[in-house]
Parts: structure tokens; sequence; C-alpha cells
């Protein structure tokens, strides 16, 4: 699986405060692609379009941006360039996350394809991120056989 992590964060961008999620995420999908960009929906846009139309990428996780604050737009970037919407890995994730924490209904995360590649949506906190990941992890492979044309289906559930 060839994997990007692109951190949506205004302070991580400008230098204020360091990105512990992007390299947490980094670490869990074994890849060392990783930009970071601040809370602005061209920026957001550009980086996810750039990686997913290179074909250098199965998967495209971003982290940061998904609550409710004024400046979390990568919901509604993320929108913009999506193919197709897969709901129901973020509904997953968030029903996995409320086993932990209420606060996690609040994710506005979203999961879709752009050509042959999966974008997923998580939230900026390193745990949150990962748990996220994690909760998703086992489906991923499927999908990305399923985006480069295997489509066989076996007797596996």
């Amino acid at each position: 699986m060839r994997a990007a992590v692109l951190t949506v964060s205004d302070s991580a961008a400008a230098g204020t405060r360091e990105d512990i999620s992007g390299p947490a995420l980094c670490a869990r999908l074994n890849t060392t692609a990783l930009r970071v960009v601040p809370d602005e929906v061209p920026q957001i846009q550009a980086a996810l379009i750039e990686w997913a139309d290179s074909g250098d990428f199965d998967i495209i996780v971003t982290t940061g941006g998904t609550g409710i604050a004024t400046r979390d737009v990568t919901p509604e970037a993320t929108k913009g360039v999506l193919d197709r919407e897969v709901p129901g890995l973020a509904e997953w994730m968030r029903f996995q996350g409320m086993q932990k924490t209420s606060r996690a209904i609040l994710s506005r995360g979203l999961a879709g394809i752009r050509k042959k590649c999966v974008i997923i949506n998580v939230p900026g906190s390193p745990k949150g991120a990962v748990e996220s990941i994690d909760t998703v992890a086992p489906l991923i492979p499927h999908m990305i056989d399923l985006l480069r044309g295997n489509t066989e289906h076996g007797n596996s559930r």
C-alpha cells in the first residue's frame, strides 16, 4: 500500500506548533510522504488532487480540520475533489470512536475515492487519527484491490 499523509493545520503550517499527528500516521502507514497545509480549501484541494492524480499513492489520509470550528474545512475541501464518497468508512470511524469518547460524534470527516486513490479524513489528535485508521485498516487492502480492477469475490466476508 502506497500511502501519503496530509496534515491540515494553520499553526503547524505556520511553524508555531509541531505536527504530531502527521508523523504518527506516517509511522502507522509506513510512509514518509507527508505534507502540511493550512486550513485553506484551495491548498487542501491542490495537495489532494496532485497526489491522487499522480498515481503514486493508493491512499491519502488527511489529519486535522474535521471538527466544527470555523476554520475546520477539510471535509468541504475533500468533498470538492472526490469522484465518489464512501460514507460507511467515516460512519464506522465515528461509531468506533464513540466507544472511547463522546466527542468523536463531532468529527465531520469524509472518505471517498478520487480516480484510483482512497482519501480518508481523520481527526487532528494523534491518538484519534491513528485509532481512526486502525478502525478501517482491515478494509483498505480490499478497497485498493477493487480500485486496481481486481473484482473477484471470494467466499470471505
